[in-house]
Formats: structure tokens, C-alpha cells, sequence
């Protein structure tokens, strides 16, 4: 496993060369998107939400994962919730972005949110990952902390609908929680079940995940996030 850094580093300079009073104005102007993202829904708790879910996926993480999505196309968000990354990915005007959840309270407030930012470039529907019918052809697609409450069986169905739906060079980005260092990992799982205590929880090992999903793609990097808060965030970029 290579780290974020020397990863996103390595190949972000492959990607989007800037010089250091861009980069500034980049910065700037991401952290002005989370805001407004975070202002666009109506109700209190959500607002709140927002703002802690971009406190743990921090503006670097999200443009770690980012930088592999294509800035053209259609991408598809796998369990979007509140649709926070999907607004956040779609400041891009070329990408074309559906999100989907089981959950219509959320997708109500994606919607209205998407509405209030005025983006025409993402839609969001109400769906079961469970029960997932292809939305493409895609050129990519994301799963963010998503994978770990589906019970296995449904998440290889899912991952194997999702890899038949990407056209041939398109790529799957998943985000998810590693098991090691343990006690990250029992940290990350009291906040998954302070969430929603219902919902299921399934850290998979991520040698585990990797083999399931080079079954579908022909390459698959693994990449740890490493974070000054308790979380051990890890990144599978899958290209077929």
C-alpha cells in the first residue's frame, strides 16, 4: 500500500500543473464551494451535517479523489446522501453527475440544495444500492464510505453492476475504512453506529476488497489517507 501523499503527488502533477499563485486561488475558491455548499440546505441539522462531513473529508482528501475523476462526462455517486460530494465534484461544468440513496429525506434536501446553487450538472434520485440497475454508460463512478453498509454478498452484486456499467478506460473511485490500526477502526465504527445505529457495519480488509475488485478492473492502486484525526481512510482507484 503507498500513502495519499506520495500518490496524489506523484500523479496529480500529471494531471494539473500550477504554479503557486494559482494554487492559491484554487484553495481559496474550494474552501468558498464547501462553504456554499454547506449554506445551501434549508434545515439547521443538515447544515450541521454538512459541515461536519467536510471536517472529516477535508477539501485535500476530496481533491485527492477528485483528480481522477474525468472533468468531462457522466459519473454516477453511489450512495450520495445529502449529495455533498456530488455538489462538490460538479463545480467541474463538464461532468455530468447523478447521485443516488435509499434515503428520500436526504435526496429531498440534495435536491433542493442543488437547486439553491443553481447547478444544472447533477440530479439526484431516490434508489437501493441493494438493488442497483445500471445508470450508464458511465465514465466514472464514486462510492464514498458507502461499501461497509451493504452486506457483502449485495456489495460484490453491486460492484460488479457498477464495473459493467463504466465504459472501457473509465474509472471507479471508492473511499472507504480501512481495518488497521484498530483502534481507528473501533473509533470509526462508534461514530458509523452514533449515525444510525440500524445500519449495518463491515470493515472490509483491504486486500479482501482489492481482489474483489480486480475481478472487474484491470487496475487497481491502494492508497492510504493518512489524517491527523482517527479515521483510516483508504482509496481504491479502479480503471478498466
Amino acid at each position: 500500500m503507498i500513502t495519499f501523499v506520495q500518490r496524489s503527488r506523484k500523479i496529480t502533477s500529471g494531471f494539473n500543473l500550477r504554479d503557486a499563485a494559482s494554487e492559491g486561488s484554487f484553495l481559496k475558491e474550494s474552501k468558498s464551494r464547501i462553504a456554499e455548499i454547506c449554506g445551501s440546505y434549508n434545515s439547521l441539522p443538515a447544515r450541521i451535517y454538512a459541515r461536519l462531513r467536510f471536517l472529516i473529508l477535508r477539501k485535500e482528501f476530496l481533491d485527492a479523489m477528485g483528480q481522477y475523476l474525468p472533468r468531462q462526462g457522466s459519473i454516477l455517486d453511489v450512495g450520495c446522501g445529502f449529495g455533498l460530494f456530488s455538489l462538490y465534484f460538479a463545480g467541474e461544468p463538464g461532468r455530468n453527475i447523478q447521485g443516488f440513496d435509499l434515503n428520500p429525506q436526504r435526496i429531498a434536501a440534495a435536491q433542493s440544495a442543488a437547486r439553491v446553487l443553481n447547478l444544472g450538472n447533477v440530479t439526484f434520485s431516490y434508489d437501493d444500492a441493494r438493488g442497483f440497475a445500471s445508470k450508464g454508460p458511465l465514465d466514472a463512478a464514486f462510492m464514498v464510505d458507502i461499501i461497509h453498509h451493504i452486506p457483502v454478498a449485495s456489495a460484490r452484486d453491486l460492484l460488479e453492476k457498477i464495473a459493467a456499467s463504466i465504459r472501457p478506460g473509465g474509472a471507479l473511485i471508492v473511499k472507504d475504512i480501512a481495518r488497521r490500526p484498530a483502534y481507528k477502526k473501533w473509533f470509526t465504527w462508534i461514530l458509523d453506529k452514533a449515525m444510525d445505529f440500524r445500519a449495518p457495519v463491515h470493515y472490509w480488509e483491504v486486500a479482501e476488497l482489492r481482489t474483489e475488485l480486480q475481478r472487474h478492473f484491470a487496475q487497481v492502486d491502494v492508497q492510504s489517507m493518512p489524517d491527523i484525526l482517527p479515521y483510516p481512510h483508504v482509496l481504491y482507484v479502479c480503471r478498466k
